[in-house]
């Protein structure tokens, strides 16, 4: 026999086109449903992939495509690179899967407005009827949530905002000087990649343990199976509060995922600083709440009269909390520096009296019962401006901060500002990061409270229990022990 022969001899044996109308020989799914992450209703979803498998030894063909919901369905179906959308049924035919081989099908979905405060589940079915008269099919489903609006919209009245929806802001969102703005317990304010807030009047957050009130990005579905998308810094701006602001009561508030947290701002152009005094109003008072994951500062407070209590500010790529003259009290708060992201990162902690070469009084820092820690050995800085440039009459002694009673990972200071500390030592076996119960630098999940052995427990003031009888999850700190430092108790 030929060569030429022996070929085509083989091309006859060869069955890679043969196809078979058996009706045991069926197709397999990578997955028997497609389950969207929830979804603002009139946004689309990402993209979800199926792959479609033929492990048999001869080619199967599919007769028809469909979706069970035909042309009302929200669930756009491309298979093969044909996209159903385009048909007037949502109904393609044709196909062929030849043996051991595959084909790909992705899915995405837009949900339509249904004016509802309440999120509904919408459902479809994928069905491929094959040439043998099978018919398999695959789930789809999506709950679908009905959002409030603003876009680049500058309140000028007092307002309050609901916590029914979702409220999605585009643009910036601005309050005007002498306007407040009241956000009820459980409102979830979700900023686009560009939007953010800037506030000349005052925001009232009356969060609550059960119902925080939400500050974060708009994206709501995951970026990996193991990571959403709200898990990852730079998803939105950050809250800007401008001399003008006084009167801004933030109470279980949850701030996190945008490019800054709380920046408490000096004079904008054509303003002059006032001097901070006794009568002067706490421009912030922050409490029970989370400042978290910022691709730059976390609280940013200049020349600002400010109350922090029970509240965990973390993972900032810049610093934690840089604090620049003013008049500030942090209280049972926990300021750890692991942000993961980056090894340039800042400080868990900056205390200063001078920025830009220009001189910031500090009246007062207090720090009681605070845990400040993180990666380094050192995370606790300061920046004070030479005697020849202070202000005439001031003493470079008003650097005016006290430590009492805190965890702290710095070197030990011989300063009487720094009473009945404990310092963390590298040499403890619970060390840094190993002090804290969840450290998941993988899937970004984080817990502060600190683990048994670790020096945070039980080293607390207790005097100020009757100020703060409950860490910031709602554990009661006994009045009968020493509570933990940090906003954290077991």
């Amino acid at each position: 026999m030929s060569i030429a022969a022996m070929s085509l001899w083989f091309m006859g044996c060869d069955d890679y086109d043969t196809f078979t109308t058996d009706r045991s020989a069926t197709l397999q799914f990578s997955t028997d449903q497609v389950v969207f992450d929830t979804l603002i209703t009139t946004r689309p979803s990402a993209t979800k992939t199926l792959a479609v498998y033929n492990h048999g030894d001869k080619g199967v063909r599919i007769r028809e495509v469909r979706l069970a919901s035909g042309a009302a369905s929200p669930f756009r179906i491309n298979i093969d690179g044909q996209d159903m959308s385009r048909t007037a049924d949502n109904r393609v035919t044709d196909f062929e899967v030849r043996r051991r081989d595959s084909i790909m099908i992705r899915a995405e979905v837009t949900v339509p407005e249904w004016n509802s405060d309440e999120p509904q589940e919408v459902s479809d079915r994928l069905i491929l009827t094959l040439e043998s008269g099978v018919e398999q099919s695959v789930a789809l489903s999506v709950v679908g949530q009905d959002a409030f609006y603003l876009n680049a919209r500058t309140l000028t009245q007092d307002t309050t905002l609901s916590a029914r929806r979702p409220i999605l802001v585009s643009g910036w969102l601005t309050v005007a000087e002498n306007v407040t703005v009241t956000m009820e317990a459980g409102t979830r304010l979700l900023f686009h990649d560009d939007a953010g807030m800037t506030v000349n009047g005052c925001i009232v957050a009356n969060g609550t343990l059960e119902k925080p009130v939400v500050f974060r990005g708009d994206r709501i579905d995951h970026i990996f199976d193991y990571l959403p998308y709200d898990r990852l810094p730079g998803r939105w701006q950050g809250i800007t509060l401008t001399t003008k602001s006084a009167g801004n009561i933030l109470n279980y508030a949850d701030i996190h995922g945008g490019t800054y947290g709380i920046i408490c701002a000096l004079p904008g152009e054509g303003e002059t600083a006032v001097p901070i005094t006794d009568d002067t109003p706490a421009r912030l008072t922050l409490t029970n709440s989370l400042v978290h994951n910022t691709k730059g500062v976390g609280l940013l407070l200049y020349d600002t009269r400010a109350e922090i209590a029970n509240t965990e500010i973390s993972n900032a790529l810049g610093r934690c909390v840089d604090l620049v003259g003013g008049d500030v009290t942090f209280t049972f708060c926990t300021i750890a520096q692991f942000y993961p992201l980056d090894a340039n990162r800042g400080d868990a902690l900056h205390i200063a009296n001078v920025a830009d070469g220009k001189y910031h009084a500090l009246r007062r820092a207090d720090f009681i019962n605070c845990v400040i820690t993180g990666y380094a050995d050192d995370v606790v800085m300061g920046d004070w401006i030479p005697e020849d440039m202070l202000p005439e009459g001031v003493s470079q002694a008003e650097a005016n901060y006290h430590f009492l009673h805190c965890f702290m990972a710095t070197e030990i200071p011989s300063s009487e500002d720094f009473q009945s500390c404990v310092y963390d030592d590298p040499a403890n076996e619970c060390a840094h990061d190993k002090n804290f119960l969840l450290m998941d630098t993988h899937a970004l999940l984080y817990d502060f409270t600190p683990v048994e052995g670790s020096h945070i427990r039980g080293i607390a003031n207790p005097a100020y229990i009757t100020s703060w009888p409950y860490d910031r999850r709602g554990r009661t700190r006994s009045p009968n022990a020493n509570p933990n430092a940090g906003c954290y108790e077991n």
